[in-house]
């Protein structure tokens, strides 16, 4: 049975950093395509970081530079580090993947960013 259960997050100040964590039953994370969303109250999820099969990575623009995508095999294990947040950054953070066509998602941290 695949699991994405998700840890970390929180509120920090502008300027502060938080780590978003994704830990993986079902699939081997090193094998497959990874992501992080996030979603805002009136918005649609946007994609804010991707990790592919082969740790190619791309993010969106407004996180470029400040967050970093990565896995540990060993762990099944998937993370995002934020650095530089901005209050903008704010919203629930989604991780995900995509295995055999079915979308897998865990349940979400909120991470908030105070001015």
């Amino acid at each position: 049975q695949v699991q994405l259960a998700q840890s970390g997050g929180g509120l920090v100040q502008a300027g502060g950093s938080l780590r978003v964590t994704c830990a993986v039953r079902g699939f081997n994370v090193g094998a497959h395509a990874m992501a992080w969303y996030r979603q805002v109250p009136g918005k649609q999820r946007e994609l804010v970081a991707h990790l592919s099969g082969t740790s190619t990575t791309r993010y969106a623009d407004s996180v470029k530079g400040r967050f970093i995508i990565t896995r540990d095999n060993n762990k099944n294990t998937l993370y995002l580090q934020m650095n530089s947040l901005k209050p903008e950054d704010t919203g629930v953070y989604y991780c995900n993947s995509e295995i055999q066509g079915s979308p897998y998602w865990g349940q979400g941290t909120q991470v908030t960013v105070s001015s």
